[in-house]
């Protein structure tokens, strides 16, 4: 296994904690889920404080450059820090058995290791090298318009946002918006009532619902609605690399 895909000692201890049975039920249900205080304030803001320092980015990204919304995110480079190594780590497998089972449900072939470190040898195999954590930096009047994180042929199905900074004290509005697309029906919008330090697991592009004659696909989107005041970090964990 790579150093930079080495979980942290206590990041499996903390995962436990969660009753991943409900978690699954949740994906299925609503193609989201909560895991509450997955992060302790002192690891927000040391995360948050990494926004500055240039060394650990590939790149930093200017949204309203590229018609993405308002705000600005900065991808990591390799190697990742040990806590969001150690995160990207410790969740994925996980969340590769409701993944397996999602694109059985949606006739799809594509199968995912147990192992995050499998996942992302096959990523790089078809020149899927860059990594995608990223943190996200929004201020005022700023925020994220729909989109789907797909950046390659090798799509994990599910992805983890955590957020840094405190509703109503760092920041106000600014919240996670997901929607999904039902065929012949019109969007719903689910908002995810995040606190510094909860994380949420969501669906990247499609997820199964099973309708009165078998499964149908749903498409999902998520967003950031307008900060309407104050500065609101995220940081985004994606499972799968980018070309």
């Amino acid at each position: 296994m790579n150093a930079q895909l080495r979980p942290g000692p206590d990041t499996g201890a903390r995962l436990q904690a969660y009753d991943w049975a409900g978690i699954g039920d949740e994906l299925d249900a609503h193609g989201c889920a909560m895991l509450e205080a997955l992060l302790s304030p002192p690891e927000c803001a040391k995360l948050a404080s990494m926004y500055a320092d240039d060394g650990r980015f590939r790149n930093r990204v200017l949204m309203a450059r590229h018609g993405f919304g308002r705000g600005e995110y900065r991808y990591f480079d390799y190697p990742l820090p040990e806590l969001v190594a150690g995160l990207r780590g410790a969740v994925y497998p996980r969340l590769a058995p409701i993944a397996n089972r999602w694109n059985t449900s949606m006739g799809l072939a594509v199968r995912y290791p147990a192992a995050h470190a499998e996942f992302i040898e096959r990523c790089h195999a078809a020149g899927q090298r860059r990594p995608t954590p990223l943190l996200l930096q929004y201020g005022t009047g700023d925020y994220n318009c729909l989109h789907q994180d797909l950046y390659g042929e090798h799509v994990f199905p599910l992805q983890l946002a955590i957020l840094l900074s405190e509703p109503g004290r760092d920041f106000s509005g600014g919240e996670f918006v997901l929607t999904e697309q039902r065929p012949r029906m019109q969007s719903r919008a689910d908002v995810v009532p995040l606190r510094q330090g909860d994380a949420v697991l969501f669906a990247v592009h499609q997820r199964p619902v099973q309708g009165t004659r078998g499964s149908y696909r749903v498409n999902m989107r998520h967003g950031v609605s307008r900060v309407r005041n104050g500065h609101r970090h995220t940081l985004g964990i994606i499972f799968h690399d980018a070309t």
